[in-house]
């Protein structure tokens, strides 16, 4: 898919964008959430219509709270974005509220609980809730391939008791094997605001739960927005550091099937976004970055003809195999690199996957990163391929792409002029 103009994109972020927000504290018959809940809810709303910022048309929004919030509304409120709209539109799912899950017996299963979620049984638990199956199924109806559902849920703590003493106690939170299954489809997101063994956490004072605090920032225009719009990875790679330094238990995660960076909102109402730094941090690294690759094929063809020329136009210092000093041993040469670089690029492919120098690069570089406490390890998919699990923790950016690849290249060099973020805040 080509790259859609600023005017082009903006039109269609506005005219085809549709939302539901969610926010339940005060449960009828379980145990309740803090007020905070309905504030990030309220802000989230007030935000997407905001013309000054996302834009979205007031009559394609809407904010269910706390007593709004029953089943028979949720569920109505799915299937009426399923009705106004399109394959091309995008919608946005924000909710905040208890999520749970019966690990064993007849009702075994995720749920969302609405406001009116009667807890004295397991069938009536069932009866009164959106399971995982229903909300997956509501979630399959709506026909846009530009898809998000944010999850802003606790994920420990109690809802209370049922008073059927046969019954098994509901364990509060949402297991990430849920979001996978959630994800299932062309073009669906799904963002949740911590692991599933993990609190989502408001900090004291705060107007705002943590993680919602950060989505709210990078809504108001802190995210990179090429083009004058906000694009989900652009969103999670924002506030994923922001919210773990902060707060180092918790890590919102991302999980994801698509085949663009799409926009999910406007960027300032449309305005053109705020430059893109063109300078480095004055820090003590002689490079920017070192690119970690397998020099042979088509990844050196890639790298030499097309990354490295892409970087060195915006000016960055870059550390690269085919510059090594001569007479100098090749794993002296890498350690150099990688200690002197700001960031290290990984160009994964399967032929770089087989390397066992480019194991030993991207091993050296995340060992590194871990002595000093900051993520300086920048995975790159340059074609389909698994890497092994220690590069899939980490975000990886997609440029297999072409028709994407001046969208990645201002993210990454966005990046690359930034100071690392530190794993332990």
């Amino acid at each position: 898919m080509k790259n859609l103009t600023p005017v082009t994109t903006t039109m269609s972020v506005i005219g085809s964008a549709h939302a539901l927000v969610v926010g339940i504290a005060n449960y009828q018959k379980i145990k309740g959430l803090p007020e905070t809940v309905l504030k990030d809810a309220k802000d989230i709303y007030e935000l997407l219509i905001n013309p000054q910022h996302c834009s979205y048309l007031p009559d394609n929004v809407q904010l269910l709270l706390d007593t709004e919030a029953t089943q028979t509304a949720l569920l109505q409120a799915l299937a009426k974005l399923a009705e106004r709209s399109n394959q091309n539109s995008t919608v946005f799912i924000y909710i905040s509220s208890h999520g749970g899950q019966l690990k064993s017996g007849s009702y075994a299963g995720e749920y969302l609980l609405p406001v009116d979620t009667d807890f004295t049984s397991e069938a009536l638990l069932a009866q009164t809730t959106i399971s995982g199956t229903q909300f997956t199924e509501a979630l399959r109806a709506i026909p846009a391939q530009k898809l998000v559902v944010i999850f802003d849920c606790c994920h420990s703590g109690g809802i209370g008791q049922p008073k059927d003493t046969d019954a098994t106690e509901i364990k509060t939170g949402l297991p990430e094997s849920y979001y996978d299954t959630l994800k299932q489809g062309r073009g669906r997101v799904i963002l949740a605001s911590s692991r599933s063994t993990e609190q989502s956490y408001i900090l004291p004072g705060a107007g705002n739960s943590l993680f919602t605090q950060h989505l709210l920032d990078g809504l108001k225009g802190e995210v990179i927005a090429p083009g004058g719009v906000i694009r989900i990875l652009d969103l999670f790679s924002y506030l994923q550091p922001k919210v773990t330094k902060d707060w180092p238990q918790q890590h919102p995660i991302l999980k994801a099937e698509i085949e663009e960076n799409f926009p999910v909102a406007l960027y300032m109402g449309g305005k053109a976004a705020t430059p893109l730094p063109t300078t480095s941090p004055n820090d003590a690294y002689e490079y920017d970055v070192f690119i970690s690759y397998l020099a042979k094929d088509a990844d050196k063809t890639w790298v030499r003809k097309t990354l490295l020329p892409s970087l060195e136009s915006k000016g960055l210092r870059v550390a690269i195999d085919s510059r090594f000093p001569l007479g100098v041993p090749l794993i002296i040469s890498m350690e150099r690199a990688i200690q002197q670089s700001r960031y290290t690029l990984v160009i994964l492919s399967l032929s770089y996957l087989e390397s066992s120098y480019g194991e030993f690069e991207n091993l050296a570089a995340q060992h590194l990163g871990l002595e000093e406490s900051k993520y300086r390890l920048i995975p790159i998919v340059r074609e389909e391929c698994t890497p092994r699990l220690g590069l899939r923790i980490l975000f990886l950016l997609d440029m297999t792409d072409e028709d994407e690849f001046d969208t990645n290249m201002e993210r990454l060099v966005y990046q690359l002029r930034q100071l690392p973020a530190g794993r332990n805040g």
